[in-house]
């Protein structure tokens, strides 16, 4: 290990000590990968996808906690809390700088390492309504060739 210079001690007396996996805590809303149970996009939460998974996880998970970004508008989160309260799940709201340029919307999380493997919910393309292409009948080089002689 290396010894601290100055600007160690200056940084971290300004800023306080470097967390490890800081970028990952700043992703997922102050926790980290390996505790999460359940993510959520910003995009989930305010389309209401996802609360049927998220019921599920809570009722799974009932010593878990609910993490909410305070950066998505709060009509958009009642939903969420209200799951929460029926399943006693305590939620916090945060809403640091940190919240703001995440995608994650909500997090369903442990205080410990759980680590499972899938997080996030696999959203399901819409189906389109494709219209059969008529395709137009090409005329053949043949029947060009008659219409210049007709």
């Amino acid at each position: 290990m290396s010894k601290k210079n100055v600007d160690d001690y200056l940084t971290e007396g300004m800023y306080g000590t470097r967390l490890p996996k800081d970028h990952e805590r700043k992703q997922f809303l102050g926790t980290l990968r390996e505790r999460i149970v359940l993510a959520l996009t910003k995009g989930q939460v305010m389309s209401n996808k996802g609360l049927e998974q998220l019921e599920k996880a809570m009722k799974e998970n009932p010593d878990a906690k609910l993490i909410i970004n305070g950066h998505v508008s709060y009509r958009f989160l009642t939903e969420e809390k209200k799951i929460a309260d029926k399943y006693n799940i305590p939620h916090s709201t945060i809403t640091d700088e940190d919240a703001k340029d995440t995608d994650i919307g909500a997090v369903l999380t442990y205080d410990y390492a759980i680590d499972k493997e899938d997080i996030f919910i696999k959203e399901e393309p819409e189906q389109t309504k494709q219209e059969p292409v008529e395709e137009k009948s090409q005329p053949s080089f043949i029947s060009k060739i008659k219409k210049w002689f007709n």
